[in-house]
């Protein structure tokens, strides 16, 4: 079993719950306001189909940051995962607890 990446999403953490960040945002209002420049094609047609903008933009931010945390992450682990998969590729030593695996 080779690790691609053994990096949990904070999302997915007991740490990080984005739900109760949301939530907390809500209570105590922990917005900015921004000035963004976009394109005012694309804008209409948000607009004209009911996209709300802020929360989309905020959204799509979010996704952003979540990935580069993930990149720099595996960037940061690169030589721990390459090393992990060869040992895990040798014969003699092969998966951790391989030898009491029931499937």
């Amino acid at each position: 079993m080779r690790v691609l990446t053994a990096y949990k999403l904070p999302h997915n953490s007991a740490m990080f719950n984005h739900d109760t960040l949301r939530s907390n945002i809500k209570e105590k209002g922990l917005k900015k306001a921004t000035n963004l420049m976009l394109s005012t094609e694309v804008l209409a047609e948000a607009k004209k189909l009911g996209i709300n903008i802020p929360k989309a933009c905020d959204a799509f931010l979010e996704s952003l940051v979540r990935q580069e945390k993930e990149r720099l992450w595996k960037l940061e682990n690169a030589k721990f995962i390459s090393e992990y998969n060869q040992i895990t590729e040798e014969e003699e030593e092969g998966l951790p607890l391989d030898k009491w695996r029931a499937f």
